[in-house]
């Protein structure tokens, strides 16, 4: 199939999953709406204290929670998805907790449209561009994904990822044996029963992801330009999202069996 087609499919899963994720336990939307932040503590320790007063772009925001924690922490959010549904999802509930986001953070805007095609309808720059957790898989094209960052910041601002380390894919679910590709070129076609937030959810549906190392995400950045201001890799994540992790403390999650190995990397690069 040619990536056309793969995106399609994609934004048709995503279209389903959001359906699923906005009535999940997982998401708790109930909380959310009530206050609670949807943000976890690196993204938090690492940045939270420097997207207020500033502009911020999120890309790949499904539908709107962290974008929305990060406008009530005073940043002026644009989120950017793949997939109309979730961006509907994100524009409701940014009206429905207005009144918890500071004057200076403004309203909120959100953008359904493919990644690569952002700057057909975001064309301004922003201080600052988020992406988090489960990202870079959904991306056939990282050389593109770092232009297209490096188009959207201005001079002196700064990319953050936080995301789930690449050799977490490769586990087969015992975590102790190979099943996937380290990197790969080519699409990886797998059928979507459930959902990682509902695993007994009806989905039924293809979806097509790629995956890529450490140094290609890497390079991608620093090919685009950017400079690379730190990478860390972190040994526990804050989502028992994966069949091999067990909960080392309240909230934190390691490959079960005393196995440390990074569960998640986080890195800045500045414009």
């Amino acid at each position: 199939m040619r990536e056309p087609a793969l995106l399609e499919a994609n934004r048709a899963l995503w279209d389903r999953w959001t359906e699923v994720h906005e009535r999940s336990s997982f998401y708790d939307v109930d909380a959310f709406s009530a206050g609670a932040d949807s943000l976890c503590p690196v993204e938090i320790d690492e940045i939270g204290s420097q997207v207020a007063g500033r502009s911020l772009l999120h890309l790949q925001c499904h539908f709107g929670l962290d974008t929305l924690s990060w406008a009530r922490r005073g940043a002026r959010v644009t989120g950017v998805d793949l997939s109309p549904r979730a961006i509907e999802t994100a524009q409701r509930l940014a009206r429905e907790i207005a009144p918890q986001i500071p004057p200076e953070a403004g309203t909120p805007r959100f953008v359904a449209c493919d990644l690569y095609d952002l700057r057909q309808h975001v064309d301004e720059r922003f201080d600052i561009v988020f992406t988090s957790y489960g990202v870079i898989d959904w991306l056939h094209d990282l050389a593109a994904w770092g232009r297209l960052i490096a188009a959207s910041l201005r001079p002196g601002g700064f990319f953050y990822l936080v995301e789930f380390h690449p050799l977490l894919h490769v586990l087969a679910d015992d975590g102790r044996s190979v099943a996937w590709p380290y990197r790969d070129g080519g699409a990886i076609e797998t059928h979507e029963s459930g959902s990682y937030a509902d695993a007994d959810a009806e989905v039924g549906l293809p979806s097509y992801v790629w995956h890529h190392g450490l140094g290609d995400l890497v390079t991608a950045l620093l090919d685009a330009g950017l400079r690379l201001d730190w990478l860390r890799e972190h040994d526990e994540s804050p989502y028992d999202c994966f069949p091999f992790t067990e909960e080392s403390a309240p909230g934190r999650y390691v490959v079960a069996g005393g196995m440390r190995l990074p569960m998640l990397v986080s890195l800045r690069a500045s414009a």
